[in-house]
This record gives C-alpha cells, structure tokens and sequence, in this order.
C-alpha cells in the first residue's frame, strides 16, 4: 500500500521534519555508545535499529537510511534523539574553518614542483 510508506516516516517523527537542536550531513559518522545490545524500551524500534546498527563500528547518516531503507531525514531525526539521550557519539565532517587554504596549497604545490 503505497499510502502507508509515506504516513509511516511521519509517525516516526511524530511529525517532525528535523531536529530542533542537531544538524547532520550524509557523512557525519554515528556510532553507538554501548557496546552491549541493550534493548531501550522507551525508543523507538527504529532507534533501537540505529544503535544496533553502530554498536560495533561508526557508520554514515547515509548508510544508516540505505540499511533501514528509511528517508535521511528521519534519520537524521532519530539520530538527534540518539544524541540526546547521550546514546550515540557523532563525529561531524571537517568544516570549512578546518580545510586548508588554497594560498597554503598552492604554496606546497610550489615547494614541490621546486624539488
């Protein structure tokens, strides 16, 4: 029934369309915090899904939504919620602030040519 794919992301955000406190990009690395299966009853099965699926290794927002066949976007959700239960460990890509310089670069890229 193609209704319920679309009502389903939506009851599992209870409506949200993202999270009020977390931004996430595609690569941003979960991973969860406990190493041992512990079922949380108060999650969400989906959360659950989530933390078993980074308790052993940091896994992409992206891959994450490709195994539960889920929208980014609810995944991002959930991960938010993830993060503020202090449940799993985020690790952001680099931001701009944190890439070289293309002055830096093309001095390197100067230094060597000279070599």
């Amino acid at each position: 029934m193609e209704a319920g794919r679309h009502l389903r992301p939506y009851a599992i955000t209870g409506g949200r369309t993202r999270h009020s406190r977390h931004t996430f990009t595609l690569i941003t690395l979960v991973a969860a915090r406990s190493v041992h299966g512990i079922e949380h009853d108060h999650l969400e099965p989906e959360a659950n899904q989530i933390l078993d699926l980074c308790r052993t290794r940091a896994v992409a927002i992206a891959e994450i939504a490709a195994h539960m066949d889920l929208p980014v976007s609810v995944v991002k959700i959930l991960c938010g919620d993830l993060l503020n239960a202090s449940l799993i460990l985020v690790q952001a890509p680099p931001g701009q602030e944190d890439r070289p310089s293309v002055e830096l670069i093309e001095r390197v890229m100067n230094g060597i040519r000279r070599l």
